[in-house]
């Protein structure tokens, strides 16, 4: 619900540092709760998708890359102009398995250690672009592994299925 009050302007509106309103390749760049907006050292922004039809990185297809490259070049071009941070000093990535899931992209300080920024969570979103671009089921077919606390639900479930 947190994103969908963001998307119509119900919470954080005040907040938005960059929306692009187009209901299919649109989406709306805010700072992450996590990050003061103090220091650029841990700059940290999430970008949230307009549709609501997409969850995850599992969801993406070729379809999807207008938005993809809409999130990535209109993202990089508003943190530049509002904090003075060029692409070159960003990480722009997609988490596997997702916190929520609503496509959402994160936007970090690339000298920021961000939790969940790491290769065995983090997908980053030029390479999730070019995957697409080379084969439009990519994410349907493609094995994807991800770090698991030894309290989260999802473990437990693969402890009984005996998978761990």
């Amino acid at each position: 619900q947190w994103v969908y009050n963001i998307l119509e302007k119900k919470a954080e509106a005040d907040r938005i540092v960059h929306e692009n309103p187009d209901p299919s390749n649109g989406f709306v760049l805010v700072p992450d709760l996590k990050w003061n907006q103090n220091q650029l050292e841990d700059l940290y922004l999430i970008a949230l998708v307009h549709r609501r039809d997409i969850k995850s990185l599992r969801d993406l297809t070729a379809e999807h890359l207008p938005l993809l490259r809409n999130v990535l070049q209109e993202g990089k071009e508003a943190i530049v102009k509002r904090f003075g941070v060029p692409s070159s000093q960003l990480r722009i990535y997609l988490h596997y398995q997702p916190s929520y899931y609503h496509l959402h992209v994160h936007f970090t300080a690339l000298g920021y250690d961000a939790p969940g920024s790491s290769v065995e969570r983090a997908h980053l979103l030029a390479d999730v672009i070019d995957n697409l671009a080379m084969d439009s089921m990519y994410y349907q077919k493609r094995a994807l592994t991800f770090p698991l606390r030894a309290d989260e639900p999802l473990f437990k479930k693969f402890q009984e299925a005996g998978k761990v």
